[in-house]
C-alpha cells in the first residue's frame, strides 16, 4: 500500500527514514528520510528485494521476517547497514508488523546515528565557540587599550625627532601596533551586520577560483569546479560568503603546499549539490545547499578533528588559527553548519546552508 498525498507529504516531512516493505520483502516505499540516508530514490528502490539495497543483510533479513511472522515489533541498537559503492550507515531501527486489506507488510524505522552525532557535535561547538568568543572579546579589549596607548605615543615620539633612522625605529612601531590591533579584530569577528541578498553560490565560486589561481601558493595545484546548475539562489552575504570559502580553499593549499617532498597532482575539487532533510542545530530544512572543498593534502591530524573551528588553533607553525574560526561564524550567521572529515589525501571541508524553497520547488 503506497501512502496517498497527504500522508506521503506527513511522512515526507519526518527526520527518521521510512520504509515499507511487502510480504515478499519487495519495497513499496520509502519516505525522504529513506532516500538520504540509503542515497536511492522512492522510484528506483520501488519492488526491489531488501537484499538488494542492502547488502550482506542476512541478519536484518531474518529480524523482518521473524517481525511479519510472530506479530512482532523488533528493535535494534547501532547496526551497520552496508549499501552499495562501499558506503555504511549507522542506524537505529524498528521494524513493526503493518496490516491492511488483509495484506501483512513491514514498517521499517531507520534513525540515523551519525545525523544525530552531527547535530550534537554542532550544538557543543556553537557553544563552545560562544564561549570562547566572550572570553576573546573580553581580551581585546584589555589588549586594543594599551595598543593605542603605546600607537600614539610612537607618533608623538616621531613628531619630535628629526633622524631618519630614529623615524624609521618609530614607524615599525606603529605599523607593528595596527598589525595587531587588525589581529585582534580578526579574532572578535566581523563588525558589521551582514547584508542578506539574493546570492547565486556559483558566482561566489568562481570569485574565489579566480582568487586562489592567481595567488602563487595555488602553483601546480589545479582546482576544479564541479557544480550543480539547478542550485537555486540562497539568502546571504556575498562578499562574506566569498571569504568563507577563500578561507576553506586557502587552507587546502596550504595543507598541500606543507609537506616535503610536495603533494605531487595537488587537487582542490568545489562541489556544489542539494541536499534534502537536513537537521541544522534544532532547524529542519527541506532542502539545502552543500558544498564540499576537497583536497589530496595530508589531511588534518586526528586529534585536531575536534578543535580546529575553535580560535588560535592551527596544525601549522606560521598558521594564526583565525581562518577556519571566522569561517565557521560566518556560515553559523547564516543558518548554516560546517563539518570536516579527513584522512591522509582526503580531506573534506563540508559546508550546508539553507535554502528558501517555494510551493513549485517543494512539490
Amino acid at each position: 500500500m503506497i501512502p496517498d498525498n497527504i500522508h506521503k507529504q506527513l511522512l515526507d516531512s519526518l527526520k527518521t527514514g521510512v520504509l515499507l516493505l511487502d510480504s515478499d520483502l519487495r519495497l513499496k516505499y520509502i519516505n525522504m528520510g529513506a532516500e538520504q540516508l540509503l542515497a536511492i530514490s522512492d522510484s528506483k528502490a520501488n519492488n526491489q528485494f531488501i537484499g538488494e539495497l542492502l547488502l550482506d543483510a542476512e541478519e536484518e533479513i531474518r529480524e523482518i521476517r521473524m517481525a511479519l511472522e510472530r506479530g512482532i515489533s523488533v528493535t535494534r541498537r547501532r547496526a551497520e547497514l552496508h549499501l552499495k559503492h562501499k558506503r555504511s550507515i549507522l542506524v537505529d531501527y524498528t521494524i513493526n508488523p503493518y496490516e491492511a486489506d488483509g495484506d501483512v507488510s513491514a514498517l521499517v524505522e531507520l534513525n540515523s546515528l551519525e545525523h544525530a552525532q552531527r547535530i550534537n557535535q554542532e550544538e557543543i561547538l556553537s557553544a563552545a565557540r560562544a564561549t570562547t568568543q566572550e572570553l576573546v572579546r573580553g581580551l581585546a579589549h584589555e589588549i586594543k587599550n594599551p595598543l593605542g596607548g603605546i600607537r600614539g605615543a610612537a607618533q608623538l615620539l616621531a613628531s619630535e625627532i628629526d633622524e631618519t633612522e630614529l623615524h624609521d625605529y618609530t614607524q615599525v612601531i606603529i605599523d607593528e601596533a595596527d598589525r595587531l590591533h587588525n589581529l585582534v579584530d580578526r579574532l572578535v569577528g566581523a563588525k558589521h551586520t551582514l547584508a542578506f541578498t539574493d546570492t547565486n553560490i556559483h558566482e561566489v565560486l568562481e570569485r574565489v577560483k579566480s582568487l586562489a589561481e592567481a595567488d602563487s601558493a595555488s602553483n601546480n595545484i589545479h582546482i576544479i569546479a564541479d557544480y550543480d546548475p539547478s542550485i537555486p539562489t540562497l539568502r546571504g552575504d556575498g562578499e562574506h560568503l566569498i571569504q568563507a570559502m577563500l578561507n576553506l580553499v586557502r587552507n587546502a593549499m596550504q595543507s598541500i603546499n606543507s609537506v616535503e617532498p610536495r603533494v605531487g597532482n595537488g587537487r582542490i575539487l568545489l562541489r556544489t549539490r542539494v541536499a534534502r532533510n537536513i537537521s541544522i542545530s534544532a532547524a529542519f530544512y527541506r532542502i539545502a545547499l552543500k558544498v564540499d572543498v576537497t583536497d589530496n593534502g595530508p589531511g588534518v591530524p586526528p586529534h585536531m578533528l575536534s578543535t580546529i573551528f575553535y580560535p588560535m588553533i592551527s596544525g601549522r607553525a606560521e598558521g594564526t588559527g583565525l581562518g577556519l574560526p571566522i569561517t565557521h561564524s560566518i556560515i553559523n550567521q547564516h543558518g548554516g553548519m560546517i563539518e570536516c572529515k579527513s584522512k591522509p589525501g582526503d580531506t573534506i571541508f563540508s559546508v550546508v546552508l539553507p535554502l528558501t524553497v517555494t510551493q513549485a520547488d517543494g512539490k
